[in-house]
């Protein structure tokens, strides 16, 4: 019997490769051999690690959000004294991460859950969990400049933290659409001088 490629790195390489051939060739169209293929292991080491390819869709949400997490963690807008400086430079981060073709800046649980929210609710919570988790962020940014400007309106830190995640996703949709970055990069424009309006910045 061959013996089964179960090195301790196999697990990451599968999930680097989700991160990579998902983000190309959308979730339904991965199959469990382009996975193997793109990390360099065996189905076997695959079986070992995930029962199923949506076992691994819901291990690849949770991946994603680990590494997006450090990401942004030790990204420099978080340096801005004026919480409305961090969420604006927060969107400025993301317009700067537009880099590269369309696989390497759009989002995995974005991509994964336009494909499996009715057939495969596991990784729908997944990327759900995965997306929320990323807007509390930047609610607590955006709850700052409210309490700092002693703001009454009929709208929340919440609500705006999860239309932030609308726009980019919306706008990573146009550029697969489209072909290219560009159009993303004026939706994220667009999504900036809305946040002045709301929280009447002056611009020149």
């Amino acid at each position: 019997m061959p013996k089964l490629d179960t090195k301790p790195d196999a697990k990451a390489k599968l999930l680097d490769a989700a991160l990579s051939v998902i983000r190309t060739k959308g979730y339904s169209s991965t199959s469990v051999d382009d996975l193997c293929r793109e990390a360099g292991v065996t189905k076997g080491a695959f079986f070992h690690h995930f029962k199923s390819k949506n076992d691994l869709g819901v291990a690849a949400a949770d991946y994603w959000s680990l590494f997006t997490g450090t990401l942004f963690t030790n990204a420099p807008y978080h340096d801005h004294a004026d919480p409305l400086d961090r969420v604006l430079g927060y969107l400025e981060f993301r317009k700067a991460l537009l880099r590269g073709g369309v696989p390497d800046f759009t989002c995995l649980v974005g991509t994964m859950v336009q494909e499996t929210y009715e057939t495969a609710p596991n990784i729908r919570d997944a990327c759900d969990r995965s997306i929320s988790e990323h807007a509390a962020k930047i609610e607590a940014d955006i709850d700052a400049a409210m309490q700092a400007r002693a703001m009454a309106v009929d709208w929340t830190a919440e609500s705006l933290a999860l239309h932030t995640q609308a726009v980019l996703q919306g706008a990573f949709i146009l550029a697969k659409a489209k072909g290219g970055a560009a159009i993303a990069a004026d939706s994220i424009d667009h999504l900036i001088r809305y946040v002045k309006l709301l929280f009447d910045v002056q611009t020149t």
